[in-house]
């Protein structure tokens, strides 16, 4: 088991790369959580996963209660986080409880969400099943859930206590589910490694093979990539926002096709086209956008909206940027990359360009 540190001062933790679901409990003890404990889960997962995390809990003395969310990225809104508040408040919890997501980016933005409000905060843990939560959504402490005019427009920051990661679940995740975190894996390449850039090119058989080897290296440096950023700048601030890399785009997509699109094929296509404006702008040469466009191609990655069953509007895609949290004044910021490890964050750049790319 590999251990990554997010270094915040007293409300550090720990991601334990490798861990055991059937140890869950185990790892969770000592951590300052109360007796009573609430599984968050979907119902694919907890079929699947579900009895023997709650067994693990109970084995270490903790009362555990499951709580089932709809499986789909259109149930993290409002309504959903209301029914955990009434299954806790009917089921007598108080601050002392806790909560433990088992799924992935849904279940854990939901949970930590209804965690960082309920009764103004109570602790938490992340058992993220998917690539795509292990490596983005389940370390950090951005929680949140959808409005229909917006993606995660409303959140909190809250740090779980704890990220447990059993890669051996990988195994029954869906193919589209496993590429579609690989796009935030090769993020974390343009982003700040152009080595591990290189590394996911030369090693995508392996990669895509489950190779356990492979596999713990793309997790463990894309964990330890976001909690140096996150040490450095937990609220967005400043540096954190180049994770927004491919995201503005993407979230945009996300909220035009009401969230039936994957997250990671949404943030692929808005990496491509981030890429293309940067060089079209001079931050960059074309070899930037051509390489990123090939690793998202080798990958099985969209590149364009030729997978969506309609071509969203250009308008219709730059009004909804126009209202996402990563605006000020009015004014976008987006992260573009200079070259392959380092991006920068502007607010200087060309409104009709970004129309032409989302046009063509």
């Amino acid at each position: 088991m590999h251990t990554v540190n997010v270094g915040l001062g007293d409300r550090s933790y720990d991601i334990e790369i490798g861990a055991n679901l059937e140890k869950t409990g185990e790892r969770l003890t000592g951590l300052g959580f109360g007796r009573k404990m609430a599984l968050i889960t979907n119902p694919t997962v907890k079929k699947l996963y579900g009895q023997r995390v709650v067994d693990s809990l109970k084995g270490a003395g903790f009362m555990v209660m499951s709580i089932e969310v709809p499986d789909g990225e259109q149930f993290k809104n409002l309504d959903w986080a209301n029914a955990v508040y009434t299954a806790l408040l009917t089921n007598f919890f108080d601050r002392t409880c806790a909560l433990v997501a088992l799924g992935g980016g849904v279940i854990g933005d939901l949970t930590g969400f209804a965690a960082a409000t309920f009764m103004r905060g109570i602790p938490f843990a992340q058992v993220p099943t998917t690539l795509l939560a292990m490596v983005d959504s389940s370390v950090g402490g951005k929680t949140g859930v959808n409005h229909p005019l917006g993606k995660n427009m409303i959140g909190a920051f809250h740090q779980p206590k704890k990220v447990l990661m059993d890669l051996s679940v990988l195994a029954s995740l869906p193919k589209e589910e496993f590429l579609s975190g690989m796009a935030e894996v090769i993020k974390y390449g343009v982003i700040s490694d152009a080595a591990f850039f290189e590394y996911l090119d030369k090693n995508r058989e392996k990669i895509l093979a489950l190779d356990p080897d492979a596999l713990e290296h793309v997790i463990r440096r894309s964990c330890e990539i976001k909690a140096e950023v996150v040490s450095r700048d937990e609220r967005e601030g400043g540096l954190r926002a180049i994770l927004n890399y491919g995201h503005t785009v993407g979230h945009a997509v996300e909220t035009a096709e009401n969230y039936t699109m994957r997250h990671g094929y949404a943030v692929a296509i808005g990496m491509v086209i981030a890429s293309r404006l940067a060089n079209r702008t001079g931050l960059c040469d074309a070899s930037v956008p051509g390489r990123v466009e090939m690793l998202i191609k080798a990958y099985g990655l969209p590149t364009d909206f030729s997978t969506l069953g309609r071509k969203p509007a250009a308008r219709e895609l730059m009004g909804i940027m126009q209202g996402d949290k990563k605006a000020e004044g009015g004014k976008v910021k987006l992260v573009l990359p200079k070259k392959i490890g380092e991006v920068v964050i502007t607010k200087e750049w060309d409104e009709s360009v970004l129309q032409g790319l989302l046009e063509e």
